[in-house]
Formats: structure tokens, C-alpha cells, sequence
């Protein structure tokens, strides 16, 4: 089962909105096929195997990561028909599949077709590997990462707002990798207004190519102050942008986005800002399971007030910055009582070139 998600994790960043899937089958002790889930409308892991299989296939054991499914919601043909079709004796899946249209009901066919099917083995790793799918599909609303590179006291920027370069060159390469394997980067207009970033993928050792793979640039501006000459509006023919706003923006700054190739979404309001809320469920409609937040202290702060972080990834430089009008993590206003502070579950710590990465749950 550690192979089928080795192959499963081939599929990062180019599934969505299907799971990664990986899959092996095997006879008599040997591999004779194997095969993972690359982009929607291609066939699955299991029948990748199952065809490299061939003959070879009939008394075999089917490795699988995720509940094959049964039902015919989708653009290519059920995968438990074919596991039948091609004789396997036994199916080991690792976790079960939380789309509803196919929970539980994958195994069930399978074993009311008399084969030997086992359900669990290496759960919590398959669970890890489709943690944005899972998310989606119990919320329906994109998995969330807020990420952020920062000094050892907190801080994003000097008061005037330089943040060029607080972590080290390993830090930036893993956050391109990063990037190139979520399906959406968001930031708030400020950001944009003051760091101008292009929010692209690259490749490289000097970070100068763009990658093929481009993730969807999502800009929080709720009065359309986000120039047509921003860098992020730029290469739409390599990297979509959609910018984000309110009925309260001004027609004309619509038409001058519209005009440039730019989609301007309108969403609900909520104290005159975008309601974040309203947005992220709006993404997870379209089918995008997974955000990174990548934007200063006051979108950091919406985010985390509106309880849509599900997860941190912080870079921490060896470098103390001080002054009370530094930029930090977390903007808006600190509560008043220590009971109130946000607390990371899970947390992890590794060390990256001269920084640190903390990760954790909330």
C-alpha cells in the first residue's frame, strides 16, 4: 500500500476536483500492474493496473487507495464493474471514499460479488495524501492553508513595508513547489498595492521559469483598487486571476478588469469588505479544493477570525525585527484574554536551509 500512494501522489496538483489514487496489482507475490489517477476525464488508478495487468489479472489482489468507485456521476465508467470483469480474488483498499455518491457503496458491490475485500490498511496515510478532497467534500469549501514568511518575533515586514528577503532561498524554492501543487493562491488588494506580486510558480535555481502548472491567483478587493497593471493581472495565458469583490465597487474599475481578460467575481458583502465566508463556498462550487493564503496581516487576520484556516505553514528566519509598527502575522486587533488565542494542533518542526517550518492544524 506504501507504493499504490507513492503512485497516488504522482496525481498532486493536476486531479481536482477528483482525489489522488494510486493502484497495484498483484499475484503470487509480484506486482504485474500498477497505475495512479492523472486529470479528470482519464481513467482511474484501477483500471491503469487492471490493464497492465491484463489476463494476468484474474486470482490476483487489488491494491487501492481510495474506495473504488460504482456510480455513473461522472465522465468516465465505474471502476467496480471492472474489477470484476477482470477476475481479481481480492481488493485492499486503504480508505474509504467520503463522496457520497460512492461511500461504502464501492465495498458493498464488491463484496456482495463474493470477493475478499479489506478496508483500513494505511488509512490515516491515504487520509493525509486527499486531505483538501475529504475537507471538500464533508464543508464544500476549499481546504485552506495560510502560509507566510516571517522573523523569529512575528513579523511580515518593516513599517515601511520590506519583506524582500526575510527567509532563506530554500524556503522560496519549497514555497514555489508549494504553489505549483495548490490549486489557488489568494492575497488582499494591499498586498498587491504594496508588494505587486506576480503569485506565479516557478522553476529553477534563480526562480525564473514559469512553471507549466499554474495555480488560480484569487485577489480579496472589495473596491476594485487592484491597478490593471499589476503584475498579478499579467500572463492570464499561463495563470488565471479572478479578482474578488462587492456590489459597492465602481462600474468603471469593473470594465477596465473585464476589458483586460480579468473575471471579476461579486460576492455578498460583509461589513463592507468581501465576504470571505461567501467566497471560499463560492470556490469550493467550481470545484477548487484547496487555498493558499499568502496575504499580509489583515487578510491573515479575516481569515483566521472567520474560522477558515485549516492549516499553517509558517517560515521563520534566524532575524529579529522589533518595533511596534512592524507588519505581523496576524493584523486587527490582539484579544484581551490569553483563553482566546488561536491554538495549532499537530504541530511539526523541521528545519529548511537556515530557516525553520512550523506546520500545524487549527
Amino acid at each position: 500500500m506504501t507504493l499504490a500512494l507513492r503512485l497516488a501522489a504522482k496525481g498532486q496538483g493536476t486531479t481536482s476536483p477528483n482525489p489522488m489514487v494510486g493502484a497495484l496489482v498483484v499475484r503470487q507475490g509480484k506486482i504485474i500492474g500498477r497505475g495512479f489517477h492523472l486529470r479528470p476525464g482519464t481513467p482511474h488508478a484501477e483500471i491503469h493496473a487492471l490493464r497492465q495487468a491484463g489476463a494476468r489479472a484474474r486470482g490476483s489482489t487489488l491494491y487501492v487507495t481510495l474506495e473504488p468507485c460504482c456510480h455513473l456521476k461522472k465522465r468516465t465508467p465505474p471502476c467496480v464493474p471492472e474489477i470484476l470483469h477482470a477476475g481479481v480474488r481480492r481488493v485492499v483498499i486503504a480508505m474509504q471514499d467520503p463522496n457520497p455518491s460512492v461511500k461504502g457503496m464501492g465495498t458493498a458491490a464488491l463484496r456482495r460479488a463474493g470477493l475478499s475485500v479489506t478496508v483500513g490498511v494505511a488509512r490515516l496515510e491515504a487520509e493525509e495524501l486527499n486531505r483538501p478532497y475529504c475537507h471538500w467534500m464533508k464543508t464544500g469549501r476549499p481546504y485552506v492553508t495560510l502560509k507566510a514568511g516571517m522573523t523569529l518575533d512575528g513579523q511580515l515586514a518593516t513599517a515601511r513595508g520590506e519583506s524582500r528577503w526575510i527567509t532563506s532561498e530554500a524556503s522560496r524554492q519549497e514555497v514555489h513547489q508549494v504553489r505549483g501543487s495548490v490549486e489557488s493562491i489568494l492575497i488582499g488588494v494591499n498586498t498587491v498595492l504594496i508588494d505587486n506580486p506576480s503569485l506565479t510558480a516557478r522553476m529553477g535555481a534563480r526562480l525564473e521559469t514559469v512553471a507549466s502548472r499554474q495555480p488560480l491567483r484569487i485577489v480579496v478587493d472589495s473596491r476594485l483598487r487592484t491597478p490593471v497593471t499589476a503584475k498579478i493581472l499579467a500572463q492570464q495565458d499561463k495563470a488565471k486571476t479572478i479578482v474578488a469583490t462587492t456590489a459597492m465597487a465602481p462600474r468603471g474599475r469593473r470594465s477596465a478588469l473585464e476589458e483586460k481578460g480579468i473575471e471579476v467575481l461579486t460576492v455578498s458583502a460583509q461589513q463592507g469588505h468581501v465576504s470571505l465566508p461567501a467566497l471560499l463556498k463560492e470556490l469550493g462550487r467550481r470545484g477548487i479544493m484547496s487555498v493558499l493564503v499568502e496575504g499580509g496581516g489583515e487578510i491573515n487576520a479575516a481569515m483566521l477570525r472567520d474560522k477558515l484556516v485549516d492549516h499553517v505553514r509558517l517560515y521563520i528566519a534566524p532575524l529579529l525585527l522589533g518595533g511596534q509598527d512592524a507588519k505581523g502575522l496576524i493584523g486587527g486587533n490582539s484579544p484581551a484574554r490569553l483563553a482566546k488565542a488561536i491554538r495549532v494542533r499537530r504541530m511539526v518542526v523541521r528545519p529548511l536551509g537556515d530557516d525553520v517550518v512550523v506546520e500545524g492544524e487549527l
